[in-house]
């Protein structure tokens, strides 16, 4: 690689194509991919690039994003020649394959020391992952000679970053027709944790550098995940496929605002977050979800419920963060309640917390899975809205 500003970039699906590409690009870096999907391999290679396409309801724009090489994932002479000589890395591999990038990570810096190279590198993890920096850091470091730690500690960020960007899986017909072709929406920042880097930041367009980085991590996870699973598990509950049509129902429209009001206030309230800017950002969340051409499946947007019930994920989370600020979270117990009522028979996690609640009671599974005390108020406004769904045959157009 002779590039002036060569990245390698781990993954080259949904976030490495649909967002993290076209950034780089824009910002000056020559790509090489990372993967082990072969025939995404071969299109990249043979067309030197790939087609993003951005669109929204009302305008699409078609982008081509130049790739310079797309390595398979293995610690061979290019890849390990390539990461001695850039300054900047990217994962966006899922939290799954993590472990199996990181002896890979950890061969590219043992050759730079080896080397003796001094120019930083940073790792930015784009990971659904919570404190993603330290989890990968010690991954990384468990495949490094223990000679090379010091060189590790003072040469090497690792970074946590948050993804906002809404990119859908491409459909097999899509993969048929172009390989590396992928569509998204507009979305164009890049929030990521300013401490965790070493040596001066990188120029990348969007990026924006924070010191109170958890802050940008719960406000995804409790607005962009939290309204999702609203539609997710609203949505299936009054009939629709789609989450547009969800987000277009009237009943679920108000709670999602209303939830949205309650996370709000405890933003504002506990974060001391700028209101203007928690309030764009929630627009541009709405217009996402109004994206037609990236309307995604309510199925998709509600599967995995039992992690998603967690004490500190989308619902919950959300639920205590507006308790801290004194507001009740009425919407967002609807919400979970919704959640537990969730019974799609073709989701094995849905049928698994059904036979839960079946067996033990909704009460303690609420207490074991969510951390909500059913004697709580919001153990209780829980357990009566999932009397009260219970009870109610649900189909669009009913009032709740």
């Amino acid at each position: 690689m002779t590039a002036e500003k060569p990245v390698v970039m781990f993954g080259a699906g949904c976030v490495g194509r649909g967002f993290l590409g076209q950034l780089l690009n824009e910002s000056g870096y020559t790509l090489t991919y990372v993967e082990i999907d072969e025939p995404l391999i071969a299109a990249l290679n043979e067309q030197h690039g790939y087609t993003l396409r951005l669109v929204d309801n009302d305008w699409s724009q078609d982008l081509f994003i130049p790739v310079a090489q797309t390595l398979y994932s293995r610690a061979d002479e290019p890849l390990l020649t390539a990461l001695a000589e850039t300054s900047l890395v990217t994962t966006a591999v899922g939290v799954r394959s993590l472990p199996d990038i990181a002896p890979i990570i950890a061969a590219g810096i043992a050759r730079r020391a080896e080397n003796q190279v001094t120019t930083p590198l940073n790792v930015l993890i784009c990971e659904n992952l919570p404190d993603a920096s330290m989890t990968f850091r010690m991954m990384v470091l468990q495949h490094l000679p223990a000679a090379y730690h010091a060189y590790a500690d003072t040469h090497v960020g690792f970074v946590d970053v948050v993804i906002g960007r809404t990119i859908p899986k491409p459909t097999p017909a899509m993969r048929a027709q172009d390989c590396g072709f992928i569509i998204a929406d507009a979305y164009k920042k890049l929030p990521v944790n300013r401490p965790r880097f070493v040596g001066p930041l990188p120029e990348i367009v969007g990026l924006i550098p924070t010191d109170n980085f958890n802050a940008y991590i719960e406000r995804k996870l409790y607005l962009h995940n939290c309204g999702h699973a609203i539609l997710g598990y609203m949505g299936y509950l009054r009939g629709h496929r789609l989450s547009i049509a969800a987000l277009e129902d009237p009943v679920i429209c108000d709670i999602l605002t209303r939830a949205f009001g309650e996370v709000r206030a405890g933003f504002l309230s506990v974060y001391g977050m700028d209101a203007a800017e928690l309030d764009e950002y929630i627009a541009e969340l709405l217009k996402g979800f109004a994206n037609r051409a990236l309307a995604d499946t309510v199925s998709r947007l509600a599967r995995d419920p039992l992690r998603k019930l967690g004490p500190k994920e989308r619902l919950v989370g959300a639920a205590r963060l507006a308790e801290r600020a004194g507001i009740v979270p009425e919407a967002l117990a609807l919400a979970i309640a919704a959640t537990y009522r969730y019974d799609a028979a073709d989701d094995p996690l849905a049928m698994e917390l059904q036979r839960r609640i079946a067996a033990e009671g909704l009460a303690a599974v609420m207490g074991n899975l969510s951390g909500i005390r059913p004697d709580e108020p919001l153990g209780k406004s829980v357990c009566q809205q999932y009397m009260t769904l219970q009870s109610l045959i649900i189909d669009p157009g009913e009032s709740l």
